[in-house]
Parts: structure tokens; sequence; C-alpha cells
């Protein structure tokens, strides 16, 4: 699919349906088009067919043009970037069900950041195009059925020039997110952590710029990873750890380590979980899926950044030599832990991966897990939950979050919430009990990452949604691309 800006005479622009965003009075290139029509969006308006509120639509088509349509999007009410990202994303659901194959998004009426906007409805269109391919491989590109050429109109050379720029980020972002979603969709009998491991090299392969290290469990064993292969241990499938290497400036840059989780199926272990929705957690490797995603964003777009992905990739399985409440294990810092519940399993890899962390020297290391039933309780599924040590690491991630509409909201990391985590028997348990669920889980972590700034993202509310529309989000792919962009050199 082709994304454009132009900034030419609107009505001499050919396409077979073209997105105004406009509210209730028509303005510039609104109240113009309308002119050339006879006044035909006008009397609509007038006649109460379409009122202009935020993220309203309605298909028109043009009288005398047959196959010309005109969707109008409502507007009204659309203050903050959240509401116009909902409008965006509006606007792109009601093209793609349409025929079209070539249309423009008139860039007016919304926005004044002709850079941003057009990044969003790049990333919207991209988004609502994507469909689950049931095979086992990877979509790296997102196939429109028919729309095959997008224009972004400006109203200046200048705009357009930026929204070009806007259109090509949007893109990589929009795609990246659907790489997340195919991963997280297929079934964990396909996507196991040996597929994934395989997918970070296919995704490597040809890229000068990235390079992809597999790690073995017998690699992991003289690196001291008990932690992390007290998980794997029930299973008969071998975890991986999946090192994704990205280099878009000088060497001397230290890298921003993104750590994802990728449990493939999380049965809860020996703590096993109701049978109630068990099949959803094919998603718990969604913060592994989501860290490929970006990956892919980055060597689409060439940001000049570096950052290294590390993926820990396990089932968590119950057989005869799986780990057992009770057990005490050691994981690579030395630090041994009591586990208490073998479902407070994410916890366990992580930390061994963010001991791993330190050796890339990282200016910011952001892990990235569906950690914890508690993070939706107390944010629902709307935001992810953000806790860190360093106060100007969370605050770039929460304006990221608000930037690209992938929102987050900070928990606090206080030593009374550490507390909980007490053991008789080790350095720590894996879970200090039934309150502030989210919180210990990330003190548990904040213990393995005291030599570099950390931030934690909780996910479990936002990276897929249950019911009829149950389906990966591609999120928090936004907003770490966002967060990256932001400290590119």
């Amino acid at each position: 699919m082709e994304f454009t800006a132009s900034s030419a005479n609107l009505l001499n622009i050919k396409a077979d349906s073209l997105i105004l965003a406009t509210g209730s009075q028509l303005q510039n290139s609104a109240a113009d088009l309308d002119k050339s029509l006879d006044g035909a969006i006008s009397s609509l308006i007038k006649a109460g067919d379409f009122g202009g509120k935020s993220g309203e639509t309605l298909v028109i088509h043009i009288p005398g043009a047959a196959g010309k349509r005109i969707i109008l999007l409502g507007t009204e009410g659309a203050s903050t970037p959240q509401k116009q990202i909902n409008v965006i994303n509006a606007g792109a659901n009601a093209l793609l069900k349409t025929p079209s194959s070539k249309a423009v998004w008139v860039g007016e009426g919304l926005s004044d950041d002709s850079e941003w906007e057009a990044s969003i409805v790049a990333r919207s269109i991209k988004a609502a195009s994507y469909k689950y391919a049931p095979q086992p491989k990877m979509v790296k590109k997102s196939k429109p059925a028919k729309l095959k050429t997008l224009c972004y109109w400006a109203s200046s050379k200048a705009n357009a020039n930026a929204a070009k720029k806007g259109l090509t980020y949007g893109a990589s972002v929009g795609n990246g997110m659907n790489v997340a979603r195919q991963l997280g969709n297929l079934p964990a009998n396909i996507c196991t952590p040996s597929y994934l491991a395989n997918q970070a090299k296919a995704l490597a392969k040809g890229q000068k710029n990235l390079t992809t290290t597999v790690l073995s469990e017998a690699d992991m064993k003289k690196l001291k990873m008990g932690s992390l292969l007290s998980v794997s241990a029930g299973s008969d499938q071998p975890a991986k750890l999946i090192i994704l290497k990205y280099q878009g400036t000088k060497a001397a840059v230290k890298p921003t380590v993104l750590v994802g989780k990728a449990v493939t199926f999380d049965t809860g272990g020996i703590s096993l979980k109701g049978g109630n929705g068990m099949d959803e957690m094919k998603y718990d490797m969604c913060g592994g899926a989501s860290v490929m995603g970006v990956m892919n964003g980055l060597i689409e777009n060439q940001l000049p950044v570096n950052v290294v992905g590390i993926i820990p990739a396990t089932e968590n399985m119950p057989n005869g030599q799986a780990t057992k409440p009770g057990d005490v294990v050691t994981s690579m810092s030395g630090q041994t832990i009591e586990i208490l519940n073998t479902d407070a399993e994410g916890r366990l890899i992580l930390c061994d991966a963010l001991t791993y962390a330190e050796r890339f020297k990282p200016a910011a290391v952001v892990d990235i897990a569906t950690l914890t039933g508690a993070v939706i309780g107390a944010l629902g599924k709307v935001a992810a939950g953000v806790l860190s040590n360093d106060d100007g690491l969370a605050e770039q991630l929460l304006a990221s979050g608000t930037q690209s509409g992938d929102r987050a909201w900070r928990l606090p990391l206080w030593e009374e919430y550490d507390q909980l985590l007490k053991s008789n028997f080790a350095d720590m348990a894996n879970i200090g009990g039934p309150q502030a669920g989210t919180i210990t889980a990330a003190c548990f972590l904040a213990r393995f990452t005291k030599k570099y700034k950390w931030a934690h993202l909780d996910v479990a509310g936002t990276a897929w949604i249950s019911g009829p529309q149950k389906g990966a989000t591609g999120r928090p792919v936004p907003m770490l691309m966002e967060y990256l962009r932001s400290t590119a050199s």
C-alpha cells in the first residue's frame, strides 16, 4: 500500500474516495468543496443526516460521478490527542468498509500538526487492514483487500512535506503493531518459544543493522539463570532467550533495552489456573511480541537509535519436573527466590533477563509484560500500568503514551510494598500477598534493576481484547516507538 502527500488543488486530485473531517459548520476546504458540489454537504447537515459529532461518519456519493464518494468525519469535541485519534480510527474503519482503491484524506479541520495527524492516519489504516493469517508465518506487512493508495492532502507545501515524514513513520508503527498482533493471535501449538526464535532470526535476515542471537537452555544454565529455567522445567518445549540488536546510529550511543515477557502458553504450572478463559493464555507472550513489533518498525523506519530487544520465551506447564510451590531457586543475580505461586512466573523469567541486560550498559531499560490481573482491576482495559525507579523515564513513557494514544498510568514503588516480599527461606518470595499485586510484582523486578534506569509496563489489560472481538491489539508498540523516536540522536 502506498502513502503519498500533496498540496495540489484538492479538486484536481484523482481518487474514488475523499475523507473530509468537519464539524457542523463547514470551513476552508470543506466549504470550498461544498460550493463545488452545489451545497450537497451543507444540505445534508441541515437535514440532520450529519451532525459533525466526534467520530460520526457518513458516506455520501457525489452526484454525476459514478463510484466517487465523500466520507464525512465528525470532529466536534475532538479537542485532545486521544479524541483526535479516535476520530481518525473511525475514519479509517469507514474508508476500509468501502470498495475504494484510491483515497484522499483531507488534512484539515482536526489537528494543526500535519506530521502527527498523517502518522496517525497511516497507522490507523495499517492497523484497520490487519487480517489474521492462520498459516504459521509472521505477517510483516498488512494486506488491504482493496485500498492501494492513500494521499494525505495538506493546505501548504510545507505541511505536505511534514506529512510525508509522518506517513512513513505511522506506516512503520502500524506494521509493527500487526507483527505483534499476528504473533499474539497464533495458537500456542504453533507459536512456541522455538517458533518465536525462528521468527526473530527471519526478521533480521538481510538487515544490515539488525542481528539476532538465540540462547539455548544449556547457554542459560551456564549463565546460572535458575529463575528463568525454573519456569520452563515443566514443559517439553525448550526455553529460548532471544536477543535482537538494532543499531541505527553510532555504536558509542548507549542502547535502550526492551525486555519482553514471552510465556507462549501459561497454564499456571502446578498452581493451575481455572479452565474458564485459559485459551487466552496464548496471549501471555504479547510483551515479547511487542518487542518484535518494535524491531520491525525500527528497520522499516530506520530510526537513528540503538535498541536491544531481549525476549525470554518459555511455556509454563505442569509435569513431573515442574517447579513446585515452596521451591527455592537462585537467579542469575545470585539472589534466591522462594516460589510461593508458580502462576507468578512472568517475573521469574524477566528477572534473569533484566540481569542479563546489564551487559549492554543501557541508557535505560523498559520491560513489557502481561504480568498481573491486578492491573486490570486498577486500570481496566484502557491504560497500561507504569512503574519505574526513575522519574524522568516514567514521564517520558507517559508523554509518549499520550502522544501516541497508547496511554499508561503510573503506580508507586514504595518501600512499604517491597516489604511484602519477605521470605523466611530466601532473599524474597515471588508474590507479596493478595493486596497491590501489580505493585509488588514490580517491586520484585526492581530488585534486579538497581544498576540502570528502568521502567516496567504491565500490559495485561491492554495487550489483547476478550469476547467476540478477541484478538491481540499490538499495544504498546505505538508508545514504545514514540518513546524511542523521542530519544533519537
